[in-house]
């Protein structure tokens, strides 16, 4: 079975058109280990999160009371409002995921653009969803038609009012994060605790809540932690002395910063198989790169902030207005629609205003080398501004200490950034400009017989293709009407060689185009295809595996025909 085509950007692959090879996950590639299992390391690090995210807002709550009973109503005010605010947005965020998956309003519309495929022996069972928005209303050829997802749930009657009401009284309390984090653990022991195929669908479920979870302690981290981390250092900058609550905060919050970073790292790469995963060890030298660097980082924002106040904000919307516009002419793509997309990159030009953060894959290394450049001189500058004309009550010993503060900081940040990336890197050493180009592969390399190639590495899709209209099209023989045809370019035959695609098992097929690193999977962040794909996941007797559309080729673009 081939899929249709619209002239929508493709993802591209190394195998051979029509079709390509399907994909388990949150299953192994060729590239991993054989099989993915949740592990006690996977358990200690859900557990130290929850202890990080209770010591992050905890510590905030106690230094705002203090305040309060020290009668530094403004300090409180302050500390109070960067702790509530942040918390119900994402508390907000939260129920309306919730509200989503348990919702029954959705079954019309569960998945966007799937096709299953269930093999059983030498015969083929279609099923199709099509989505509303994209693709049109949603079709089933074949044996039947999907279920709805509300039929995988449990909940009806009155469990599904005391399930709402459950959840409604968690996201008041400001207590979502937490329930998920508890979820996810609760998940990975069943499937450490059960055998296939219960196994797999508990870690499929897992995967998705701890994905859920990233994003939402990465939204409220630097909505919350970062700010609140550069109003309690310039507190104490400005009052000359710190209090063991104040240290305490700007603690917890640094700490928190890092351990989110990192850890919404190592769940990327978890969830997508084309990607080999972080190893722990690799996780807490980025954590240690991060602390450093966003901790010189804040303290020269305090230090700046408690002499020029005005010019501080000046400063902040004009790096946010500046890396924002630069995160959006790199054309990135996170989201499922435009205006997700620009909100998405909004949100993260506010994380560049703290530290880096890689959102396309290809030639990170410039774009790095730019914005590190970038912040140290940021950094100098608002440190040099701060001692030429810091007040009278601070000495020229405690200046000098500041200064020598930041910049070991800096320093220390981006040696474990060395560290990282030369030898603890997932996809090996980084060392010279070559390592750019062994994630180019050329199309030569296809015609070698001793090439190995990692099966799901997907290449740059084009933003457009054009459609060929009227005399162009051709029809060849044994291609029926409900086939694309693919017209490779000029001598395109000689240099591939016939790769055979694995058929075996049942596959849900995405006609979306695959996301490249390090953006989400469709079926991750589509909350519909995830419903889709869970229902699917456990009526198959054997898991399916998950094929997105593409094309054969790596480097050159050929063209879709759509025959009506």
């Amino acid at each position: 079975m081939a899929a249709k085509s619209d002239g929508a950007p493709v993802s591209l692959r190394k195998e051979i058109p029509p079709e390509c090879p399907a994909r388990s996950d949150p299953g192994p590639p060729q590239r991993r280990p054989a099989e993915q299992r949740y592990s006690l390391p996977d358990c200690c690090w859900t557990l130290c999160a929850l202890l990080v995210f209770f010591s992050d807002g905890a510590s905030d709550l106690w230094l705002a009371a203090d305040y309060y009973l020290r009668s530094q109503y403004w300090c409180f005010a302050l500390t109070l409002v960067f702790v509530i605010v942040p918390s119900v947005v994402v508390q907000v965020l939260s129920f309306r995921w919730f509200a989503y998956d348990f919702s029954d309003a959705a079954e019309s519309g569960t998945a966007a653009a799937a096709a299953v495929v269930a093999a059983s022996g030498p015969e083929e069972t279609d099923f199709s969803t099509k989505d509303s928005d994209e693709r049109g209303a949603g079709r089933a050829a074949g044996a039947g038609v999907l279920p709805g997802p509300g039929t995988g749930g449990g909940a009806r009657g009155c469990c599904r009012v005391l399930l709402w009401l459950f959840q409604g009284i968690i996201h008041i309390f400001q207590l979502a994060q937490v329930w998920r984090y508890v979820h996810a653990l609760y998940l990975g022991v069943q499937s450490r605790w059960h055998g296939d195929p219960e196994r797999r669908h508990y870690y499929w479920r897992m995967m998705f809540e701890t994905a859920d979870i990233s994003m939402l302690r990465l939204l409220e981290s630097f909505l919350k932690s970062a700010p609140q981390l550069v109003l309690q250092l310039s507190i104490m900058i400005q009052a000359s002395q710190v209090l063991p609550l104040q240290g305490l905060s700007a603690s917890a919050s640094l700490i928190s910063l890092a351990w989110m970073i990192s850890s919404y790292q190592k769940v990327l790469r978890d969830s997508r198989d084309d990607k080999l995963p972080m190893t722990y060890k690799a996780v807490i030298v980025q954590i240690l790169w991060h602390l450093f660097t966003i901790g010189a980082r804040t303290l020269a924002f305090a230090l700046f902030a408690s002499v020029f106040q005005l010019y501080f904000g000046i400063f902040i919307v004009a790096h946010w207005c500046i890396m924002t516009f630069w995160i959006i002419q790199g054309e990135t793509d996170f989201c499922m629609s435009k205006w997700e997309e620009i909100i998405y990159n909004m949100m993260v030009g506010i994380v560049y205003v703290f530290c880096w953060f890689s959102v396309r894959e290809g030639r990170t290394r410039c774009r790095m080398l730019i914005y590190s450049l970038t912040v140290f001189v940021e950094n100098v500058a608002l440190t040099t501004a701060w001692y030429l004309y810091r007040g009278s009550r601070t000495s020229d010993f405690y200046a000098v200490i500041m200064v020598c503060v930041v910049a070991s900081s800096y320093a220390l940040g981006t040696f474990f950034m060395f560290v990282y990336y030369c030898l603890l890197h997932p996809d090996g050493p980084v060392s010279g400009w070559g390592y750019m180009v062994e994630k180019e592969v050329a199309v030569e390399s296809l015609a070698s017989p001793a090439s190995s190639l990692p099966p799901d590495l997907v290449s740059s899709p084009p933003r457009t293709l054009q459609r060929t209209k009227g005399s162009d099209r051709e029809q060849g023989p044994g291609v029926d009407g409900d086939v694309f045809q693919v017209r490779p370019p000029r001598g395109a035959q000689a240099l591939v060689r016939p790769l055979t695609p694995r058929t075996e098992g049942p596959v849900i097929r995405i006609d979306l185009p695959r996301k490249k690193y390090p953006a989400w999977d469709a079926h991750f962040i589509d909350r519909r295809l995830r419903k889709t794909i869970l229902v699917l996941e456990s009526a198959a007797p054997v898991t399916p595996r998950i094929q997105y559309r593409c094309l054969g080729t790596p480097k050159e673009v050929m063209e879709y025909e759509t025959t009506v």
